[in-house]
Formats: C-alpha cells, sequence, structure tokens
C-alpha cells in the first residue's frame, strides 16, 4: 500500500494540530505495512530531519511562507507530484489543501480526505478565505473517495450540509513515561504543581486573553501562568499577546517547545486550561489528561466531545467563571492515583494504535 500525504508543514517538532497528528498516526502505518511518504513543505524542514523519520520518507516540495497562499499552493504542486508518481492513496488533510481534490480525481487518483475542522470559523481569515474553505470542504466532501473526520461534531456538519457520510476516526494520545527531570522548569523559573498551563498556537480562536483575565482574577499568588506556542506569522495578535505579558505578574510565554522540554512543562503543571472558541477534536487537552493532568475547557462541542464530566467545562468567554473553576481546581490535591486513573481513561478512547487500525482499513476500502 503506497500511501501519499499531503495537507500539513511536515514533522516531527512542527508546531500544529494536522502536524501532529500526522507525527503519530503515519509511524505507526509504517509498521503495518504501508508506504508512506509525506509531501511536505519546504519552508518548514527542521534542519536536522532529512528525507526520512520513523520510517516516514518525505518529499520536502516548495511552498510560500505566506497565510493567505502557503496551502492551496504547496496543495497544488503536490497534487501535480502525486499524479505523476501515481500512489495508491493519496490521503489529503484538511478543507484548505481539499481544495484540490477536484484536480487529484481528474487525475485518477484515489483520495482519502480527513476533515479536521470547520477552518472557517477561525478568526484569522476573512470573508475571501472564510470563503475558499468553505469551497474546499464542499469540493473534498463530495468529490474525495472516502471522507474521514476527527469528530462526531463533523461528522454530523458534513452529513447535514453535504448529505456525505464519513468514518470518525478521532485524535489520539500516546502514553509516554512521565520524566522526573525539571531542567524545563529551572529555565523559565517555574515551581512544580504551582503554574496553569496551555499549549496552542497564538491564534485569536484560543481566546488567551480569557485566560489571562480569569487568572488575574482568580488571585493565586503562588502559582504563574504559562503559554506554550507560537504564531505560525507574527500578527497584530500575536504581538498584543506577547507585549501583554510585559504587563501582567507571573505571565510566562515559552514559545514553541518540543521534545523533552515540552515533556516536563505539561509533566509538572498543576492544571490545563483550554479556552479556545474553535477545535476539532483537541490534540492539546488529550496530552494533558495523557499526563494525568486536571483539565479545563471551554464548553464548545468539539471541547465537550472528549467526554469529561461537567465540571471541567466552562461557559465559553465567560471569564469569571472560569476564575473560580480555576481557584476550585487549584485548592485540589492531584495524587498520583488520580493521575493514573486520567492516563488510563484517556489511552482506553484515544488510543494511536487503534486509530491507525482503522484508517489503515479505509485505505484498504478506497485502494480495492
Amino acid at each position: 500500500m503506497k500511501v501519499m500525504v499531503l495537507g500539513l508543514r511536515g514533522f516531527p517538532n512542527i508546531q500544529g494540530g494536522v502536524e501532529k497528528h500526522a507525527e503519530h498516526l503515519f509511524p505507526l502505518l509504517i509498521k503495518m505495512g504501508c508506504e508512506v511518504k509525506v509531501l511536505a513543505r519546504s519552508p518548514y524542514r527542521p534542519p536536522n530531519i532529512g528525507n526520512e523519520w520513523g520510517g516516514v520518507r518525505f518529499c520536502w516540495l516548495w511552498a510560500p511562507k505566506n497565510r493567505t497562499l502557503e496551502a492551496i499552493a504547496h496543495s497544488f504542486v503536490g497534487v501535480v507530484y502525486a499524479a505523476i508518481k501515481r500512489p495508491d492513496v493519496l490521503h489529503i488533510h484538511a478543507i484548505g489543501p481539499g481544495l484540490m481534490t477536484p484536480l487529484a480525481r481528474l487525475f485518477g487518483l484515489k483520495v482519502v480526505m480527513t476533515h479536521h475542522g470547520p477552518d472557517y470559523d477561525r478568526q484569522k481569515w476573512g470573508f475571501l478565505g472564510k470563503s475558499v474553505l468553505r469551497v474546499g470542504e464542499y469540493l473534498s466532501m463530495h468529490l474525495a473517495n472516502e471522507r474521514i473526520v476527527v469528530s462526531q461534531v463533523i461528522r454530523n456538519l458534513v452529513a447535514k450540509q453535504y448529505g456525505c457520510n464519513s468514518v470518525c476516526i478521532p485524535n489520539g494520545v500516546d502514553l509516554v513515561d512521565i520524566p522526573r527531570s525539571d531542567a524545563a522548569l529551572q529555565r523559565f523559573a517555574l515551581t512544580p504543581g504551582q503554574y496553569i498551563l496551555l499549549v496552542s498556537r497564538l491564534v485569536p480562536e484560543k481566546r488567551h486573553f480569557d485566560l489571562i483575565e480569569a487568572f488575574r482574577l482568580a488571585a493565586l499568588p503562588s502559582w504563574k501562568l504559562v503559554f506554550v506556542g507560537d504564531s505560525d506569522h507574527p500578527d497584530a495578535y500575536s504581538k498584543r499577546l506577547l507585549n501583554s505579558g510585559l504587563n501582567v505578574p507571573n505571565v510566562v510565554f515559552t514559545g514553541f517547545q518540543s521534545g523533552i522540554t515540552l515533556q516536563e512543562l505539561y509533566a509538572h503543571a498543576g492544571l490545563f486550561v483550554l479556552p479556545s472558541a474553535h477545535e476539532g477534536l483537541p490534540i492539546a487537552l488529550l496530552e494533558a489528561l495523557s499526563y494525568g493532568l486536571p483539565v479545563l475547557a471551554s464548553d464548545i462541542q468539539a471541547n465537550r466531545e472528549v467526554g469529561l464530566s461537567l465540571e471541567h467545562y466552562f461557559p465559553l468567554g465567560n471569564v469569571e467563571a472560569l476564575a473560580n473553576q480555576i481557584r476550585n481546581f487549584a485548592g485540589r490535591s492531584n495524587s498520583d492515583a488520580m493521575r493514573e486513573a486520567r492516563r488510563s481513561w484517556v489511552d482506553k478512547r484515544y488510543n494511536w494504535n487503534d486509530i491507525a487500525t482503522r484508517t489503515l482499513a479505509v485505505y484498504e476500502k478506497v485502494a480495492g
């Protein structure tokens, strides 16, 4: 089974939910007998990564590092490349690159499309960008040979708007050994169990300012608020957010982190909070649970679908309610038994090995 993958910047250790999804999924599919080549974007190529990682081969194709043109230009080049190389399956990720589905089918390629979320709901897009993404969603849902969605919310959306069936295969997590080391905490002057963590891009839909204001209202003098992540394309929002860290006490911006540094930041946090207005199925929230962290999340449908009890959710944008829940959770203990219970819970529901098996079944159906 020869599979080509299109629609992501690349991996490993490249920021983004689709990138994290691919980083976990495709090495497992290699072990299941697939040959996987990722058509990645050359501007994001990590300096220490060649043309193969974890058995996955990369083809680093040209892409303009431009928020508006990057995905569509690279996807066009990628589909032409795939048409020449003739994989058994072309797996396109996200509705922006999905705009190239008609071209791929015109070239006689068999297309699996994964819908990671309605990206036109992201605040960064203007009218034209939102319209293009909606067209990409329409074309990819109607013309792909098979459709995968990462949540039931998206599955219902696809069925209602386009009358299309889809296979729901969620994002997942790996249960890593929780590190005891704390070099990252020393680097950022953090105390174990005494900081709130959010791992995300610095984009408006993550609603960082809600969390900053809630943290201020919660009045936890011994705690800090830690933002891990960066902006792919620095803009007015990210600049204003970074400047706010200079004016609000105990707010720490670490920038994008990966590897052992990110693991340590997860492992020693006291609480993970996701206040976002838009998600597909939030990998960062699942990862926090995989480290046994207590979590809070906004009550949008995608977050609720994770399946936590009601106490873990707060009304979107209600900073006073969030402040009260932060204060409540910060006062609780987090025993080893509680951590292991959370880890076991998320592993049973969101296991990458199961996800890879189900994805392979879709490939086999499409390839015949």
